[in-house]
């Protein structure tokens, strides 16, 4: 666990800085040998057994970090979880990527292809901070957060309701790793592009900002009036945990009460794909989030892609930290 006042000790900022500007007060950083396939096989463990402990058919790994270019960790984890013959695989979709993978796994379970699913949220984002760079070491915490998805009845509590999606390639930049992929290759003998800085994460803020609060706001609305729901109807709003005044704006345009809206990210910072899993374990184990809640979910990632979904909370118990 990372304190803003450690973060301090070695970076040109202070815990106010920190606080005012993203709501974040400690985060949590793997230790040395500790991969993002680590935390996805002890989130997707925790997972099973919050499910009964069946077997699953399909694993999905939402994840930025994966523990290599190739092959996927997908495989490794459920071999790790003793999930013999599963497919499982690697979705890409950053901060995006647990309601792309919530929406793929309902897909799988729709067409029959699946039973149950489990669906894990991973990321080690420490691991492609630049060391000195205050405004993304401020910002990302490693974590994992998984869920198991089962087929079931459409009017059932915890059925998947109205899902959006989207995506704007023309917006790459705002959130980027420039270099490592087959466009600008990384090779350990080469300096990367410009600088050593390419293989780091970069991110825009203010673009960042105004492209989530918008594109979040708009695919909650039009989850809100799929669902046909009101902003009273909501019992629980669930964003992804990238900034506290993100949050904010987005539950002000949609009218959700604050009090009504999950807040993780000051214990935990951002931590991508694992965000909105971890912040809904924390609301049901804090009881924010009770059975039979209609529970908003909403998202911003880079690609630039968005979502946001809709569902009614089942009476489940979170396995958590």
């Amino acid at each position: 666990m990372v304190t803003n006042e450690a973060l301090s000790e070695y970076l040109d900022t202070s815990d106010d800085w920190i606080r005012t500007r993203t709501g974040i007060r400690e985060r949590h950083i793997v230790g040395p040998g500790i991969s993002t396939g680590d935390l996805a096989v002890e989130a997707g463990s925790r997972a099973l057994k919050s499910a009964g402990g069946e077997a699953v058919d399909l694993v999905i790994l939402a994840t930025t970090t994966p523990d290599h270019p190739c092959p996927a960790t997908a495989p490794d984890v459920a071999h790790r979880l003793g999930l013999v013959d599963v497919p499982a695989w690697d979705l890409s979709a950053v901060c995006s990527g647990f309601l792309y993978g919530l929406s793929a796994a309902a897909g799988f379970i729709a067409t029959g292809t699946a039973e149950r699913v489990l669906l894990i949220g991973a990321d080690a984002f420490s691991t492609i901070l630049a060391p000195n760079d205050r405004n993304t070491r401020a910002v990302f915490g490693d974590g994992a957060g998984a869920v198991v998805l089962r087929a079931g009845d459409p009017d059932e509590p915890g059925a998947l309701g109205p899902v959006t999606l989207g995506s704007d390639g023309s917006l790459r930049e705002l959130i980027t790793v420039p270099d490592g992929g087959s466009r600008r290759p990384a090779a350990a003998h080469e300096p990367t592009s410009g600088s050593e800085g390419g293989r780091y994460f970069t991110m825009q803020g203010r673009s960042v900002f105004r492209h989530a609060v918008s594109r979040m706001t708009q695919s909650s609305a039009e989850v809100m009036q799929r669902a046909g729901w009101s902003p009273e109807d909501v019992d629980c709003f669930v964003a992804h945990q990238a900034n506290a005044r993100i949050l904010s704006a987005v539950a002000e345009r949609l009218r959700v009460p604050a009090e009504r809206c999950a807040v993780h990210l000051d214990r935990a910072g951002n931590t991508a794909a694992a965000s909105i899993p971890l912040a809904l374990a924390d609301a049901a184990s804090g009881g924010l989030l009770r059975p039979g809640h209609r529970t908003l979910l909403a998202a911003f990632g880079g690609g630039a892609t968005w979502g946001a979904a809709a569902l009614v909370w089942p009476d489940v118990r979170p396995e958590t930290t």
